[in-house]
């Protein structure tokens, strides 16, 4: 049954029953657009106001407006046909039929996630676009996919991370309908879907909380400012807000997971966290589904991701995991800017141990300090599944938030980046493909947004402001080459040309994906439920490849023997492979001996 929000606009038998956390003002009206006089809302305790009226049903436009005279959509609504400064709109969920309402959601070592932006997915940006393309996303091997954020935001496009309605998914995307039929017609092909949320900020545009409640407090700072209150003065509603959101989008939308964007930046020195008090009335209210919940978190917290005696995740179920992002990066470009710099050696070359450690056991940063940022980051993780993480070699993030939204594909040779790709994608770890890596699209995907000035204006400077401390951006003709995220073009640029899987090159790279995930779906996934921690270990093979060794769920063991340098590797005394084993990949040249440039090898022995 979908949850029942203590905020927003609720269908009842009796009517629509209206309800605003408003603890600033003693007095609020309904005004219902069609109706003369605004209705007066009953003042509750707490700052709650309420009115049930059968003067509203399903599609009924409404505001409300507070004894200053300010007229203002609901922070709650389910929809805002007229983006972020018009008029909310009722929804009846229940209108919804579900056609797969037996589906329970896939077992999280199945899942292969692809990771896409709704508005960049497809030429049209809609839901009911991105639908059209679940058959070819069930045909490449795919089995979960990860909706960036699609909260309501202001203007025609946002990355998503400017949601200032976060139970209402963005008009030019589509209706809630369409975004539900989204999700049935993935269930429909046995494709999981999760959804990013963000509670760490609002965006900076259409936020109404302010002017009713302490929606933030100045006792922590974010890099978006004021934090959001979680532990401060009338914290209670604002951490139910986060709770009853995360709720609402697997019961009423039927989500089978969620991704927490940046929780480092959720600050709450009370206690339970609000992180745990999420993920523990996730786990209460849906006990009897395969649900998944996520993390991105700088700060490497292995206590967020720990396991109970039978194997299940107490609080999160995995956190993407940058070590093994950052390693493969430094591995395949040689770049050495920024957190870069920390994954190279004493001879500034990529840093073999924290390869070999990331790979097998999740964090290559566990308390050690970053000379990047002066502070030491993560805890131990090696006692953790290798399931407690997903791996990636590109994300919106580590392709959006470079100057010029350049993909790895745009500037790799293919042997490099093969050999990364095969490393990551059999890694007992979670794979996540971004939207077209399968076919090596060579297009952008730049940091876009739709803001007024002056605002557009202080996104533009500080963007390029942001990278004016890399040399390459530092004089005018450099600053040129950064796109103004406010022009339509830079959306443009972003949106996949899936005409270009036609052309060999393209077709090629979809192939090869294609047959690699075969591999892991047949011998990788059957074998990961059971796997406990510890299961791997590493060594550095004569200072130029690493060889990482896992104990499976079934006791087998998967081998990787890498050298992810330009040089070749003559056998060293100690066999480079395992012997009788099955060999399940093999990128670059491999020999009786010598292990070549850019090779890969994966093996398997039975237990």
């Amino acid at each position: 049954m979908p949850v029942e929000p203590a905020f927003g606009a609720e269908c009842t038998p009796s009517g629509v029953r209206f309800r605003l956390w408003a603890p600033r003002h003693e007095w609020i009206e309904l005004v219902i657009e069609g109706r003369s006089a605004p209705l007066r809302m009953r003042p509750l305790a707490d700052g709650w106001h309420e009115l049930t009226t059968g003067d509203a049903r399903d599609g009924t436009l409404y505001r409300y407006r507070s004894p200053d005279g300010l007229s203002f959509p609901d922070p709650a609504a389910r929809f805002q046909p007229c983006d972020v400064h018009g008029p909310s709109e009722v929804v009846d969920p229940a209108k919804y039929r579900w056609k797969e309402s037996s589906w329970r959601g896939r077992p999280w070592e199945e899942c292969i996630l692809y990771e896409l932006h709704v508005g960049a997915f497809t030429p049209e940006g809609t839901f009911a676009a991105a639908a059209a393309k679940l058959d070819e996303l069930a045909a490449l091997g795919i089995t979960a996919i990860e909706l960036m954020p699609v909260a309501a935001f202001p203007g025609r496009c946002n990355w998503g991370y400017d949601g200032v309605f976060p139970f209402a998914p963005d008009a030019t995307y589509g209706r809630p309908e369409d975004l539900k039929a989204l999700i049935d017609g993935a269930h429909a092909r046995g494709l999981a879907i999760l959804l990013d949320v963000v509670y760490n900020h609002f965006g900076p545009e259409g936020n109404y909380l302010p002017h009713l409640g302490p929606i933030f407090t100045d006792r922590h700072h974010t890099p978006w400012g004021a934090a959001v209150n979680y532990d401060g003065v009338a914290c209670a509603a604002v951490r139910r807000l986060a709770i009853q959101n995360a709720l609402y989008w697997l019961e009423e939308y039927r989500f089978d997971g969620l991704r927490l964007d940046a929780v480092h930046a959720i600050i709450d020195d009370s206690s339970p966290h609000l992180l745990e008090e999420l993920a523990l009335q996730v786990r209460e209210r849906c006990p009897d589904r395969h649900v998944h919940l996520l993390l991105e978190n700088e700060a490497n917290q292995s206590r967020l991701l720990e396991r109970q005696a039978d194997g299940r995740a107490r609080l999160y179920t995995a956190q993407w995991n940058d070590d093994v992002h950052h390693v493969l990066h430094v591995a395949a470009t040689g770049e050495r800017i920024g957190y870069y710099s920390d994954y190279l050696d004493a001879e500034e070359r990529l840093d073999l141990d924290k390869l070999g450690r990331a790979l097998a056991e999740g964090f290559a940063f566990q308390g050690e300090a970053m000379s990047y940022s002066g502070h030491p980051r993560g805890e131990p993780s090696a006692h953790l599944p290798p399931t407690a993480f997903v791996a990636f070699i590109q994300n919106h993030d580590q392709v959006g938030n470079r100057a010029c939204g350049d993909r790895l594909s745009a500037s790799v040779e293919p042997r490099r980046l093969r050999a990364v790709a095969a490393m990551y994608l059999l890694l007992p770890q979670i794979p996540m493909i971004f939207m077209g890596e399968e076919w090596g699209a060579t297009q952008p995907f730049p940091f876009f947004c739709d803001f007024a000035p002056p605002l557009a204006d202080a996104v533009r400077n500080g963007r390029r402001k942001e990278f004016a401390r890399f040399p390459e951006f530092r004089d005018a003709a450099g600053c040129a080459r950064i796109p103004d995220p406010t022009a339509a073009d830079t959306f443009q640029s972003a949106k996949l040309r899936w005409s270009d899987r036609d052309r060999p090159v393209h077709a090629e790279w979809l192939d090869w994906y294609r047959r690699i995930l075969a591999v892991r779906r047949a011998h990788i996934v059957p074998r990961l439920a059971g796997s406990s921690g510890r299961c791997a270990r590493y060594a550095i093979e004569a200072g130029r490849a690493v060889r990482v060794q896992w104990t499976l769920g079934d006791g087998s063991q998967l081998l990787l023997v890498a050298n992810v340098t330009d040089q070749a590797l003559e056998r060293a005394s100690r066999p480079l492979e395992a012997p009788q084993g099955i060999r399940l990949w093999t990128e670059g040249e491999l020999s009786a001996d010598s292990l070549g440039a850019w090779s890969v090898s994966w093996q398997w022995r039975p237990a």
